[in-house]
């Protein structure tokens, strides 16, 4: 058994995290998929049974989980980076304690996560774009291609805009849950606990992802752009890039695969809270 209480803390949170995760990933991959290929159109967005139904028909049922590799192998280091970020912000902006210092804590996590997660996030991007089908065979083929063709530091292009989306997400998650925690009576057994969490990570998850689809749109879209010599590419910053979507496509073209990303945070919060709590307990009487 681990001796010293924090390190024993630390280790339990990151393989449960990582676990619940892994499983959440799995569990809810192909909603992600539909999301990113709706992001990625310039033309009407087709309803997700539509989409599922389509994927299906012309690559089969694996179609669905195609480039899920990245998001599971990104789940250690970035659960690693979360949790260790946390315990840095939280006491620098006393998170713990008021609204806004949650705020602080959560967009300062999120930020920092980023410069683990773009790499594998730009991968998954281009092997869920149906325009790289015939492209890339998997994963390390398009990680390979990609710092071949573009270079290395390709991996981390759509890096500004994921620094947007990860710090506005987790700023606004972590706020809410605070001041929703504020606003309930204290849960009288471990069953209302889980219920109380499980409803302020969905309506607070709800209300993050409402303030953050804009930027995951244009983040999927700067991410799935090549680099192509003596050619200027669509999109460069996020704001303006955010500006040029409204004026070519109209203002809802920014909440592009909206609904898949709500659909899948009540199921895959779920998921994850359930699986971390179990994990947790195992772990405790284990590590």
């Amino acid at each position: 058994r681990i001796s010293n209480p924090k390190v024993r803390s630390f280790v339990i949170s990151i393989l449960a995290g990582g676990t619940a995760g892994i499983v959440e990933v799995c569990s809810m991959y192909p909603l992600d998929l539909v999301k990113t290929q709706a992001q990625l159109s310039t033309g009407k967005s087709s309803t997700i049974m539509g989409a599922f139904k389509k994927i299906v028909n012309q690559h089969g049922f694996s179609g669905l989980y195609r480039g899920i590799a990245s998001p599971i192998l990104a789940e250690a280091p970035k659960r690693a980076m979360k949790f260790s970020c946390n315990e840095v912000y939280k006491p620098l902006f006393k998170g713990n304690e008021y609204v806004l210092g949650a705020v602080a804590a959560g967009a300062s996590a999120g930020m920092t996560e980023a410069i683990v997660n773009c790499p594998f996030e730009r991968v998954k991007v281009v092997m869920q774009s149906e325009a790289n089908v015939d492209l890339y065979k998997n994963t390390f083929d398009a990680c390979v291609k990609i710092t071949r063709d573009e270079g290395p530091l390709a991996l981390y292009k759509g890096f500004e805009a994921q620094l947007w989306r990860n710090g506005v997400w987790n700023g606004v998650y972590f706020g809410f849950i605070l001041a929703f925690k504020n606003y309930l009576p204290k849960p009288q057994s471990k069953q209302q606990e889980l219920l109380q969490k499980f409803l302020a990570g969905f309506v607070g998850g709800t209300v993050a992802t409402t303030a953050n689809t804009p930027f995951d749109v244009v983040k999927s879209r700067l991410q799935d752009q090549r680099t192509v010599k003596g050619q200027a590419p669509k999109y460069g910053w996020t704001v303006p890039s955010m500006f040029q979507i409204m004026r070519e496509e109209g203002p809802g073209a920014l909440y592009k695969g909206y609904l898949p990303r709500v659909v899948r945070l009540g199921p895959g919060g779920g998921i994850m809270l359930i699986c971390f709590h179990y994990v947790s307990n195992f772990l405790e009487r284990y590590v």
